[in-house]
């Protein structure tokens, strides 16, 4: 592992040897190094106040390096600063001082208690006793948010400029109660492309029948079509694509303690299998979009 274009201890680049395809990975949801002071802060105990991880899905994806791609792991948790957000999706009832003007303060997330800074973790419990200084959540933004998404657009742009196409995974988990609406399904894997706006149909539909060929229930888009971070990246038409994967929690850990089941190496495996042959398709895919440009 090498450290990534930015210096931030809050998040790292785990860098192949040499990247020799066009795929950025990253894994904004699954820190697990949680400040002393913001424990303090909070109402919820040392379990209750992890509910909103990704968990251990760093590690599930943690192949990437060796298909020669990057990926970008965030070490600081999503209950205090989610950068799979709008920079500024802030609730003023959170806050001691003025919000600037162009926070975002009406969104559905903010309402939700789900903004840049939470207010909330699943199950909607309030994470913190009190009101935070606003300058403490300019700060996150300006410290830890802004540096987060520069290094990841450059870890883009570089896979664009090398390859002609970048494509981001963009990795997630979900709770295991999550039902398809109306068919009562539950997903195993869920592909988000932002409804096609975010990654061209072929790449999500590949994705999608390699998992339901190795046995797998995958739906694409619902619930999840991808946050911010898919729809903000995703440009197919200039090249640049975005995938969000959910991966259900229940099929790696106990939902209850947070520690992972005796199967994690058997998911982390089929997931690793699944990402070569998605790297292999993805370069196909390239090759493809460089014959007829000629």
């Amino acid at each position: 592992m090498t450290e990534g274009p930015s210096e931030n201890r809050d998040f790292e680049v785990l860098e192949p040897a040499g990247q020799s395809v066009p795929l950025v990975f990253n894994s904004p949801h699954s820190g697990r190094r949680y400040p002393g002071a913001f424990l303090e802060r909070s109402r919820l105990d040392g379990l209750a106040i992890r509910r909103s991880e990704d968990h251990y899905v760093d590690e599930l994806f943690s192949v990437a390096p060796a298909l020669g791609a990057p990926m970008l792991v965030a070490h600081f948790p999503r209950a205090w600063l989610d950068v799979n957000r709008e920079p500024y999706e802030l609730d003023p009832r959170m806050f001691d001082g003025s919000l600037p003007s162009y926070a975002n303060i009406g969104s559905m997330r903010v309402a939700g208690g789900l903004g840049t800074v939470p207010r909330v973790v699943a199950e909607n419990m309030e994470i913190y006793r009190h009101r935070l200084p606003v300058e403490e959540a300019l700060e996150r933004i300006e410290t830890v948010y802004k540096p987060y998404h520069a290094c990841l657009r450059q870890l883009l742009v570089r896979t664009h400029v090398a390859f002609g196409l970048a494509v981001l995974i963009d990795c997630h988990s979900m709770p295991g109660n999550i039902r398809v609406s109306g068919s009562g399904l539950r997903p195993d894997f869920i592909i988000g492309d932002r409804y096609g706006t975010s990654a061209s149909a072929e790449l999500s539909l590949t994705a999608m029948r390699l998992l339901e060929d190795m046995g797998f229930c995958v739906v694409r888009n619902k619930p999840y079509a991808g946050g911010f971070i898919t729809e903000h990246y995703g440009r197919p038409a200039k090249g640049l694509h975005a995938l969000q994967i959910e991966v259900n929690r229940s099929l790696y850990v106990d939902e209850t303690t947070l520690v992972r089941k005796p199967d994690f190496p058997v998911l982390q495996a089929a997931i690793s299998a699944f990402l070569k042959d998605f790297s292999d398709c993805v370069e196909e895919y390239a090759a493809d979009r460089s014959l007829a440009a000629e």
